[in-house]
Parts: C-alpha cells; sequence; structure tokens
C-alpha cells in the first residue's frame, strides 16, 4: 500500500485533504467530521456569495457535491482493495430552500458491510441503495438524496507459472 494511502486511513489526514478538495473550497463545503471506524461523516456547508442561486439559496449542485463521494468512500475504506466500488446513479430532490448552515450526515454500519461481503462473494455485481437527508442548521429537511453503489469483488488474478 502506498504511503498516500496509508496516511488517508488516518480521519484527521483524511479529513485535511478533502477540506482542501478544490471544488469544494470553492463552494464553502466543509468537512466537519471523519470517523471512519463508526462509519461516521458529516459534511456542513455554510450559505456563501460563492454557492447560492439566483434567488439566494444554496445552489442545488453544491448541495448535491456536499455529499456525493462519502458512500463510496466510507465503503471503500471498510471493503479494502479486494473490492471494485463504483456510484452507480444518484437523484436528488429539493424540498426546501436552503438559506443558511446546511448539514449532512453519511451513516452505513457492520451490519451492511458484512451484508455486501455476503452478496458480492461470488464475485457478482451488487448494487446498495441508500437514502440521505440535507438539514439546515433548524432541523429542516432541505434535500433528499438517492444514491445507488455498484460493488463488486475482485476476481483473483491467475497465477504465471
Amino acid at each position: 500500500m502506498s504511503l498516500l494511502k496509508k496516511l488517508q486511513t488516518i480521519p484527521a489526514i483524511s479529513k485535511f485533504l478533502l477540506n482542501r478538495y478544490a471544488p469544494y473550497r470553492g463552494a464553502g463545503i466543509e468537512i466537519d467530521k471523519v470517523d471512519l471506524a463508526n462509519y461516521h461523516i458529516r459534511i456542513k456547508m455554510p450559505l456563501t456569495r460563492k454557492n447560492q442561486n439566483i434567488v439566494g439559496v444554496h445552489f442545488g449542485g453544491s448541495l448535491y457535491s456536499m455529499v456525493d463521494p462519502f458512500y463510496m468512500l466510507i465503503l471503500m475504506h471498510h471493503l479494502g482493495s479486494k473490492y471494485i466500488v463504483w456510484d452507480k446513479s444518484a437523484s436528488i430532490q429539493f424540498l426546501s430552500p436552503g438559506r443558511g448552515t446546511v448539514y449532512a450526515d453519511i451513516r452505513l454500519d457492520s451490519t451492511e458491510i458484512d451484508r455486501i461481503k455476503q452478496l458480492a462473494e461470488n464475485h457478482e455485481p451488487v448494487y446498495r441503495n441508500y437514502n440521505l437527508n440535507i438539514f439546515d442548521e433548524s432541523g429542516v429537511r432541505i434535500a433528499e438524496v438517492q444514491k445507488i453503489v455498484y460493488i463488486r469483488r475482485k476476481k483473483p488474478k491467475a497465477s504465471r507459472n
């Protein structure tokens, strides 16, 4: 495993790197908490002139961007390099205008990881559906995101003789 990949498994370093990722910095997205051991990542985004739309509320693309990669990252961390993990599709429903700081909690658990390993044991594709909500600081749901993630256990490489 490369040094960078090893470093990325340390939550404080992952958080540091993600918070310096240019698209997130530009949109004002901040990773608030990375707790990979407990399958949890918390993201927040204050409303700024850089991420507001023409009517002065959160731009929908920024709302989706703030939650986009995190199921994939948690799954990759817990499944390891023997699995392929890709985002297959996603949709977002906007429920209420976001006018202040918005938050999202991405959570999985060990039962889900065990279930995926069981389903992928035969190297066939596994599709998992995840739903999450984005809330404002007063607890109002701003958006609901549905994600479908593709997971497959890699086939062992044939040995050369």
